[in-house]
């Protein structure tokens, strides 16, 4: 079970495992979402661009940043819904790159109407190998909040 609305405090700060960004991923990513763009799947277009390489869909890794977050067992089954999403592209990642995310929760703010759910901002900094920050990004999650305890 993941963390309750109440849990997710600003001092709440969680570092995921690493990842590394192999050329399955991007090859999956490319035919799952149909964005076969030569800087992600054309090695040869790649070595005359600025990157010098391929590199790896914005979106890809950053699902891959909210996968590591979800595998952190933060918000299973106590999630409700994505309400809303930010996210930031700051440094290309390239095949090798090994991303791990830094999860902290900002904001929180419990729902009026609803006694049974509040509103948790999580922010996700992205960060790779050599410690640059690759992307940053704001989730916003409907929570479930515990029930009360009865006297």
């Amino acid at each position: 079970m993941g963390l309750y609305f109440e849990d997710f405090t600003p001092e709440l700060r969680v570092v995921t495992r690493g990842r590394t960004v192999g050329e399955g991923d991007i090859t999956l990513f490319a035919g799952l979402v149909g964005d076969f763009n030569p800087l992600h799947v054309d090695a040869a277009y790649c070595e005359g661009t600025l990157y010098r390489e391929r590199i790896a869909h914005g979106p890809l890794t950053a699902s891959m940043a909210i996968g590591l977050m979800s595998q952190q067992n933060l918000i299973d089954a106590t999630t409700m819904g994505l309400l809303d999403l930010h996210w930031s592209f700051a440094v290309p990642v390239k095949i090798g790159d090994t991303v791990h995310a830094v999860v902290t929760a900002p904001e929180r703010t419990a729902s009026r109407s609803k006694p049974d759910r509040g509103v948790v901002t999580l922010r996700l900094d992205v960060f790779n190998q050599r410690g640059e920050q690759v992307q940053t990004g704001h989730l916003k999650l409907m929570m479930k909040r515990r029930a009360p305890e009865i006297a």
